[in-house]
């Protein structure tokens, strides 16, 4: 986000909702763009318990991205709608999973995330979800498989679907796996973490997806609770 964008979605206030929600319309892909980053920003700069633009900006942000044609602003479109935990959200997000641009598949696997608060996933996201797994773009395979392994859905077909994942040609992807089985109980994450070795050198995310199964051992032979 600019500064510019900050600087007016921080004024929280109906007008300069008004103004940016005009933008939807506007021909230049560049407008709509910009009045998309200040409303989702608008509403997720609204801290009070009222988030009085958390309705309005579902709302519109489901019906544009029905209609938006660029891609850049469609990105931008569906990675608001997924910061939103409600139904719609998932409704207008759903339709995008097989688009042709791979950022507008890892915003639909991101945005799915935030839905898996409930104890399920609904069927037609896991359905989604299951064959972003297996997307041609590795960046979106890796979300697809953190959003399963981050979510409160520890159906076992999510643990195969990851443990098929570990046989990836892409070594994030596979320690996404790795960490998903560690966070849903599965011991296969033990074996695949010692052959995909130590972390590399500095980086936080293989650290990251490495200590769950360290985690889990430690659960195993408990040594703690969580």
């Amino acid at each position: 986000m600019g500064r510019v964008t900050l600087l007016l979605a921080g004024r929280r206030d109906q007008a300069t909702w008004t103004a940016a929600a005009a933008l939807r319309t506007h021909p230049d892909p560049s407008r709509r763009l910009f009045g998309a980053e200040v409303l989702r920003c608008t509403h997720l700069l609204d801290w009070s318990d009222e988030d009085a633009f958390a309705g309005p900006a579902l709302d519109l942000f489901a019906d544009w991205s029905a209609e938006e044609t660029d891609l850049a602003v469609l990105t931008e479109v569906l990675v608001a709608v997924g910061e939103h935990i409600d139904p719609r959200a998932e409704a207008a997000l759903l339709p995008h999973a097989g688009h042709p641009d791979a950022r507008v598949r890892r915003a639909v696997a991101q945005g799915l995330s935030t839905l898996s608060s409930p104890p399920a996933f609904s069927g037609d996201a896991r359905t989604a979800l299951l064959r972003l797994m297996a997307d041609p773009d590795a960046v979106v395979r890796k979300t697809a498989c953190r959003v399963i392994a981050e979510g409160r859905d520890h159906d076992p077909v999510f643990a195969d679907a990851m443990a098929v994942v570990l046989d990836d040609s892409d070594r994030l992807v596979q320690l996404a796996a790795v960490y998903g089985l560690a966070l849903h109980d599965d011991e296969r994450c033990v074996e695949a973490a010692r052959l995909l070795g130590p972390p590399q050198r500095g980086s936080l995310e293989e650290e990251g997806y490495l200590d769950a199964v360290w985690r889990y051992e430690g659960r195993r032979d408990g040594r703690w609770n969580s």
